[in-house]
């Protein structure tokens, strides 16, 4: 089994910063992609950023130039600094990652999700 964990999330004022971080473990051979998505209640899940394994980074529009995905390989983690937030940043911040696992019938490639880190930016 393979599992992410985030932590980072909080409370902070409009103009503030947090740093989220995603670890991933279990029966992981190698992690391809990596990334963020965000959601607040009653829409839709929305994408916010991704990291390939060796480092080429796009992020969506709303958050170009405020926000930093990064990663460290050695650790199976991902990071998302997030600089000169805004109210509407506020959501849910799920971790997502393209790994390639194992089990008794071999190996194969799948896509996890982490349980979600609230961040609340107030004004």
């Amino acid at each position: 089994q393979v599992h992410l964990v985030e932590s980072g999330g909080g409370l902070v004022q409009a103009g503030g910063s947090l740093r989220l971080s995603c670890a991933a473990s279990g029966s992981i051979v190698s992690i391809n992609a990596m990334g963020w998505y965000r959601q607040v209640p009653g829409k839709q899940r929305e994408w916010v950023t991704r990291i390939t394994r060796s480092g080429t980074t796009i992020y969506a529009d709303s958050v170009k130039g405020r926000f930093t995905v990064s990663r460290d390989n050695a650790k199976n983690t991902v990071y998302l600094q997030m600089n000169s937030l805004k109210s509407e940043d506020t959501a849910v911040y799920y971790c997502n990652a393209e790994i390639l696992t194992y089990s008794a019938a071999g190996t194969y490639t799948a896509e996890y999700w982490g349980q979600g880190t609230q961040v609340t930016v107030s004004t």
